[in-house]
């Protein structure tokens, strides 16, 4: 479908306010060379960092890693969805895996690569029951040998880097020794050099995910020891992360840092992640430049199908913070609903908000 004429001359004729010099068609992202670290990174989330979602977050920064949601081995393997599907401007960009059988993470860490990932993540840290009843994600905590030997596994598979993302312990099982014994397992046995670490333990019975994230306490300063005692891997933190600034003061101590939630729900933030952690000073679009960019990619999504909603719904918390930006949720909520609603309905909500 195309754009009505009169928003068409208003985006492409140069009559709007929007600042063209700041806005590339897309952003050119940066591709493995400065995500090898994961120095800053945007965790990967059940029914949000979708291929639509990572598409958005990509126009605020060039060098944020992203991250696929989980995918589980059985559903990349004989699941029918398109799960590796993405976008070129996505990169760089992490597959997260969950599994437990070494030969099928082969098979798929050896897809991820063919598919041009960057990077492959093993899940091991969701505490879900579903997660659970399946003998993957934090549970896997206490097999620290079968981690060990489905880590070898992948890397022998594929090339790209293989990294872990799991908790500071499960349950009772929460001392540093613990910990130190599961790391020093992976990493000698598996070869992992790469580690992100949510600073809470998991409950494994009696808390559901979204406790998970929130009840158990947060211990930085386990993360920093473990980062001390074994210098020669790569430390990512992370959980409950809401601020760069927070983010600088934890990059003195670890390699890297993961935001989750708060990046979904204000985008924005990841409008700095390139001037404040990587020293990069080319501009980068504003917030109304951004809806310049994701409406010839709506454009195009919904002329293969895409249903509007599932695009938008990651926009919602764009202009976070912003005077009026409830009646853009609002406005973009609603309206997406509605049969017919095409991109344009972008300028409309914008102007519904500034209204």
């Amino acid at each position: 479908m195309r754009l009505p004429e009169q928003v068409y001359k208003i985006l492409v004729m140069g009559q709007n306010r929007f600042n063209k010099n700041i806005m590339p068609s897309t952003i050119t992202s940066v591709g493995l060379v400065s995500s090898a670290t994961g120095r800053f990174s945007v965790a990967p989330m059940i029914n949000k960092t979708d291929r639509h979602c990572r598409f958005f977050m990509r126009q605020f920064s060039r060098h944020a890693l992203l991250y696929t949601e989980m995918v589980t081995t059985n559903a990349l393997l004989h699941g029918k969805g398109n799960y590796l599907a993405y976008s070129d401007a996505e990169h760089p960009l992490a597959l997260q895996l969950a599994g437990n059988e070494r030969n099928a993470l082969a098979r798929c860490a050896r897809m991820a690569q063919a598919h041009g990932y960057d990077e492959v993540n093993l899940n091991v840290g969701c505490p879900s029951n579903k997660v659970k009843h399946g003998r993957f994600g934090a549970c896997l905590m206490a097999d620290k040998d079968r981690i060990a030997s489905c880590i070898a596994a992948m890397r022998e598979a594929a090339s790209l880097p293989i990294t872990v993302k799991t908790r500071i312990g499960i349950d009772e099982q929460d001392s540093y020794l613990f910990l130190c014994d599961f790391i020093d397992s992976v990493s000698t046995s598996g070869g992992c050099k790469t580690f992100i670490i949510h600073a809470r333990k998991a409950w494994l019975n009696g808390l559901n995910p979204k406790k998970n994230r929130e009840i158990p306490p947060l211990d930085y300063e386990r993360v920093y020891q473990l980062k001390r005692d074994f210098s020669s891997l790569n430390i990512i933190i992370n959980g409950g992360i809401t601020t760069l600034n927070s983010a600088k003061v934890h990059l003195q101590q670890i390699d890297g840092v993961m935001i989750g939630r708060e990046a979904y729900y204000n985008p924005g933030i990841l409008s700095l992640v390139d001037s404040e952690l990587f020293d990069d000073t080319d501009p980068l679009p504003n917030r109304e430049a951004v809806i310049d960019v994701m409406l010839p990619y709506i454009e195009q999504e919904l002329s293969h199908g895409t249903i509007l909603g599932d695009i938008t719904r990651h926009m919602l918390g764009l202009f976070h913070g912003v005077p009026g930006a409830r009646r853009w949720r609002r406005y973009l909520s609603e309206s997406a609903q509605r049969p017919g609603t095409g991109a344009d309905v972008l300028i409309k909500a914008l102007s519904c908000m500034q209204n």
